[in-house]
């Protein structure tokens, strides 16, 4: 008898599997940093990284932004684009399937040729969390996709003893802390906000504190 394997929570595989289920695995509601933050920016491009089942997406081209949403399951970008069809926002939407960990936006023309690159007024990623402190390698990859002027924004899970008391350890060291990224940011860019913002969420009916880890800074150069 073969041994059944669970996929890496850190891999394609298993964010496939959950997004293969029945049943709706998001609140379908905008994370709240987000709405914080972008509120009061010029709607433009976007780009929503790691963004699941498009709740963010989806809340951006209500808000007049073009917004592109990139994950890399396929099963997650599926229902993120019927979400969006539901919305009436599916014409302000696309959808990319990619891995944070290797994005690279100048492969992404736009030009006739596909040459040039491609790059976003916002660029944003929410409670993406690669293995073994990965944001380190994906922040500069995201930053790289910010248009001149434009608006990186990263927000996370810190790793606080009453969120991350009952994971093991890989999980809790793929959590960070706003001010941990920081020195990941390339030159021309400015902080405008860093930021460690308190949450409570309820889950399987129990009250737990969260801090949302809050990084916004702006492209100068």
């Amino acid at each position: 008898m073969s041994e059944t394997t669970t996929p890496d929570f850190f891999e394609r595989d298993a964010w496939e599997e959950r997004y293969a289920g029945d049943g709706q695995t998001w609140s379908g509601k905008v994370n709240p940093q987000l709405a914080a933050e972008v509120s009061t920016l010029t709607p433009g491009t976007a780009l929503d990284m790691g963004c699941g089942e498009g709740a963010d997406v989806i809340w951006l081209a209500t808000q007049g932004w073009q917004a592109t949403g990139a994950d890399f399951s396929a099963a997650g970008l599926a229902r993120a684009a019927r979400a969006a069809e539901g919305a009436g926002v599916a014409e302000r939407c696309d959808w990319l399937e990619t891995d944070a960990r290797t994005f690279d936006a100048s492969t992404l023309g736009t030009g006739p040729l596909g040459d040039g690159g491609r790059t976003w007024d916002l660029v944003t990623s929410h409670f993406l969390h690669p293995a073994a402190g990965g944001m380190s390698h994906v922040l500069p990859r995201l930053a790289a996709a910010v248009a001149p002027g434009g608006h990186l924004l990263v927000v996370g899970h810190a790793p606080i003893e009453s969120f991350i008391a009952q994971m093991d350890e890989e999980k809790r060291a793929a959590m960070f802390f706003a001010a941990d990224l920081v020195e990941f940011l390339p030159e021309g860019f400015e902080v405008v906000t860093l930021d460690q913002r308190p949450r409570t969420v309820v889950r399987e009916g129990a009250e737990m504190q969260l801090e949302d880890s809050t990084l916004l800074a702006r492209r100068t150069a």
